[in-house]
Parts: structure tokens; C-alpha cells; sequence
């Protein structure tokens, strides 16, 4: 049964799929051609394959590490004995094997294409090529960056811009920004003129904790969004601003009169606890991201409606646009690889009807990543029957795991 992505309308139908025509083939009776792989799908669900709006891939390999050498007791501290902690320890095969679990997990949850936001300290130079090259091994496209930051000193700030516009030369690619609190003046105008010199656009946290905006007030005295809005950030249609807790009414006037995206991320928000997200004064361009907690773009859109029945303007057809806000995103700004010709195929074993009047119902409580069982890429098939086609998965496991065991001591050296 295919269901239209769009419109949510059910079609029992035979599809046919050229890897190199992004065109979709429909018809009840498709003759296949000799060398044609054929897919049985029936009692399954075809739809338009998955994508996250924002990922780090950095994160991988911190399931199930050791207690930070103190208890942080803020965010601020999250960052420092966490996070700045690990990314400062990653070097470039351990950010390969974080990218190639990062892309082997996105593809077994349905998720085809992937938006990420990378640090690496100590690991800059090649960075963004080495996740792409994971990435494309998986056969999982992607829209990368890499976080420009001054919290490691001007040095580094400027290796993180020569990454960049490196890496942009090539393919495609966004100006990566830490948050306002970690980005000088001079780094965010040099971010800013790199994105308008390859018509790219920034990726910057944005107001994830109170804290940015204290710091912001105090040192440029004016709030995180007028900051971005006076540099031009919210100008770009490709930008994404991460997380926007925080926000006053005017701040939100200026994201919804601009061009920029905005990306919801429920479940770390709590893991951080530093607040709840609020749609309420935006423009609907939201989109959903896991953050790096996990791959899974279902459970995320679950998080987003179960947490926001408190705290957000949001319903069932409000988190499934969410969900889907991603490919227009990607489309009105003519990136390549989300095209008709990614699908996914659900082996949804659902005890009740379902169709086109109750598909919002069983996206929230129903359909889950797991129910994966084949995932087209680009045309491509990269998970048949839940399994990687085109990589060795206890591989990746086996080396996902040896360097996370070297990432966990090298942190503690820190």
C-alpha cells in the first residue's frame, strides 16, 4: 500500500524506481524488465522516506560513558564537562566511526537523509569530509557543517571557517555556528560572508538556554535573535536556528519575517532541562531534529506532540508537518538528495484499520522507526529486510565500539 506523503492518500499500486530518474513509476500492473530487483510489499506501507533537520553526528559514541569528573550543575556546565569534553577528545577515526553508526542507525529507523552539526577541536581539518564519505558508504544523504566556535580560542575559530569554505567548494553545505555565546563579533561576520559567498546559509544553536541570552544582553547588549538579525543570519532561507527556547515576542517577529528555519529538539531539551519549546508568535517553518539523542525521526515527532500537549501550540497534523517540513526545506533550496526516488517500506504488523482518516493517529501511537524493513536512498536500496546493504553492520558495531572505549579513556585524561 503506498501512501502519499502529501495528501495521505492510500493506493494499493505497483512502483517502479530508477535510480538515476527521481521520477516514481506508478501502476497496478508494472511489467518488471529483465536485471529489475523486485520488492513484495504486500501487507506493508510505502511512503516517502524520512530525513532529520538536526543531528550530531559527535555525539555517537557517548551511550553509556562514564560520570563527567563533576556534576554540572547548569548548562553552561552540561557543555563544559560534557560535551566540550568529548568533542575536544574525537579524533578522525573516531568521528568515522561515529558518522558511519550515525548513518547505519538513521537508515534502519527509515531516515534517508540527514542535516548535522559537527565538532571536532582537535580534529578539524577534513572533518566534514571524512563524515561525508561515512555517510555515503551507508548510502545516507546528508547537509553537513561544521561548528565555528571561538570558545577554543581565534585559531581554531578560523581553522572551523577554512573547513568550511573547504569543504563548500565541493558540496553542499551549510556555515556552521556554535551558539552567540561561544561566536565573537569578527567569526560570526566571517561565517556570514562565507554563506553569502557559496550561497549557503548558517546553522547556529539559538537560545537553548537562558544562559545565551544573559550572556548576549550583557556583551552586545541586545537579545541572541536581533544579534543574528543585525549580522543578516535570519536573511538566508537556508539558515537553521537549533532549539529557540528562549525567545521574546519581538525575537519571534523577526524569525517569522525573515527567511530562516527553525528546528525543535523535545527530547534533549529535557535531557538538559532547559526548557520547553513553543511555536506560538513563529511562522510555521519548524522543523524536527533528534540532537543526537538518537537516529529515529518517528519517536522525535512523538516527543514533540506528547511534550507540547503542555507547552505548545501543536496537534496531530501540526507534528506530522513538523515531521515533514524537512523536505520542503531541502526542495525550496534545491538540495540534492531527497528526492521521489527515496522511500521507505513499513512492516507495520497495526491491529486496527489503517488509512488516509486515522494515518495521524497511528503516527503518534502506532508507527515506530523499528518497522523499517526497506529503505531507498537516491534510488538505491540500502536496507532490505532491516538490514544494511551496503555495509557490514557488526563491523561498524565492532569499531563504533573500540573507539568509543578509546574516546571514554581520552576523556578522562582530559
Amino acid at each position: 500500500m503506498y501512501i502519499d506523503w502529501k495528501t495521505l492518500e492510500f493506493s494499493n499500486t505497483d512502483i517502479k524506481i530508477e535510480k538515476d530518474n527521481n521520477k516514481l513509476s506508478f501502476n497496478k500492473n508494472i511489467a518488471p524488465l529483465q536485471g529489475d530487483q523486485l520488492i513484495d510489499c504486500s501487507g506493508k506501507y510505502v511512503t516517502k522516506a524520512l530525513a532529520c533537520g538536526h543531528h550530531h553526528v559527535y555525539s555517537a559514541l557517548s551511550r553509556g560513558m562514564g560520570a563527567p569528573k563533576k556534576s554540572p550543575e547548569n548548562f553552561h556546565e552540561i557543555l563544559k564537562y560534557i560535551w566540550w569534553t568529548l568533542d575536544k577528545s574525537l579524533t578522525k577515526e573516531m568521528t568515522e566511526a561515529s558518522a558511519l553508526y550515525t548513518a547505519l542507525a538513521s537508515a534502519k529507523n527509515g531516515v534517508s537523509f540527514v542535516v548535522d552539526h559537527h565538532a571536532s577541536p582537535n580534529f578539524i581539518n577534513s572533518s566534514l569530509d571524512t563524515i561525508a564519505k561515512a555517510f555515503e558508504k551507508v548510502g545516507v544523504s546528508h547537509l553537513l557543517c561544521y561548528e565555528i566556535t571561538d570558545r577554543d580560542g581565534i585559531d581554531k575559530a578560523n581553522m572551523g571557517l577554512e573547513e568550511t569554505e573547504s569543504y563548500l567548494e565541493n558540496k553542499q553545505g551549510l556555515v556552521g555556528l556554535h551558539a552567540s555565546f561561544t561566536v565573537g563579533d569578527q567569526s560570526m561576520k566571517k561565517a556570514v560572508n562565507l554563506a553569502e559567498k557559496y550561497k549557503s546559509g548558517l546553522h547556529i544553536h539559538v537560545a537553548e538556554d537562558t544562559y545565551d541570552q544573559e550572556h548576549s544582553l550583557k556583551h552586545y547588549n541586545k537579545r541572541v535573535v536581533e544579534r543574528l538579525h543585525n549580522f543578516g543570519v535570519l536573511n538566508f532561507s537556508k539558515s537553521i536556528l537549533g532549539h529557540c527556547l528562549h525567545l521574546s515576542e519581538k525575537e519571534k517577529e523577526l524569525i517569522s519575517s525573515g527567511k530562516a528555519w527553525v528546528v525543535q529538539n523535545t527530547e534533549s531539551n529535557l535531557n538538559n532541562r532547559v526548557g520547553f519549546f513553543n511555536a506560538d508568535g513563529l511562522s510555521d517553518r519548524i522543523l524536527l531534529g533528534t540532537d543526537g539523542m538518537h537516529s529515529d525521526m518517528l519517536r522525535s515527532t512523538k516527543a514533540a506532540f506528547f511534550v507540547g500537549q503542555n507547552f505548545d501550540n501543536i496537534d496531530y497534523a501540526k507534528a506530522y508537518q513538523r515531521l515533514r517540513n524537512i523536505h520542503k526545506y531541502l526542495a525550496e533550496n534545491k538540495f540534492t538528495g531527497d528526492e521521489d526516488n527515496n522511500l521507505v517500506v513499513f512492516n507495520y504488523d497495526s491491529p486496527t484499520e489503517f488509512n488516509k482518516d486515522n494515518f495521524l493517529g497511528h503516527l503518534i501511537f502506532g508507527l515506530e522507526g523499528r518497522h523499517t524493513e526497506y529503505l531507498i536512498s537516491s534510488g538505491e536500496l540500502i536496507i532490505s529486510e532491516g538490514k544494511p546493504t551496503k555495509v557490514n553492520e557488526q563491523e561498524i558495531l565492532d569499531f563504533s565500539k573500540e573507539m568509543g572505549n578509546q574516546l571514554w579513556h581520552k576523556m578522562q585524561q582530559i
